[in-house]
């Protein structure tokens, strides 16, 4: 008996409309993967943080997402201070620097050295 052109391809027996009816409900699923995947990460890399703030309790999904943002915008807080820091010391070098080099520049001026000036170098150097 011949093969009947019934048991073609189920594709080409589908229409377009039909094939994304079959196709969403394996896309969404994927999508879920996708995102508890990403939230089990996020529990892992910060469980030391999540023990921290409710030890021995069985965190939700959303439970992950808020520790996770309010842990992220800490470390963003911080960041920004040691920034701030960091640059006040850098703004204080350069106008010591700054200061400095007018003070060289005003004591040269004056040919004379006298023994404060050769003391306030001397101090300036330090």
């Amino acid at each position: 008996m011949a093969p009947s052109a019934v048991f073609m391809e189920p594709d080409n027996l589908l229409t377009p409309k039909e094939k994304n009816k079959l196709r969403k409900p394996v896309v969404e699923k994927m999508r879920r993967d996708r995102i508890n995947s990403s939230i089990e990460q996020l529990k892992l890399l910060l469980e030391k943080e999540f023990q921290r703030h409710q030890p021995n309790s069985k965190l939700e999904k959303a439970d992950i997402l808020e520790m996770t943002v309010s842990y992220l915008k800490q470390q963003s807080q911080l960041q920004m201070k040691r920034s701030f820091h960091k640059s006040s010391q850098f703004d204080f070098r350069e106008g010591y620097s700054r200061c400095l080099q007018e003070a060289f520049h005003f004591l040269s001026l004056h040919k004379v050295r006298t023994e404060t000036q050769t003391k306030l170098l001397s101090h300036f150097q330090k």
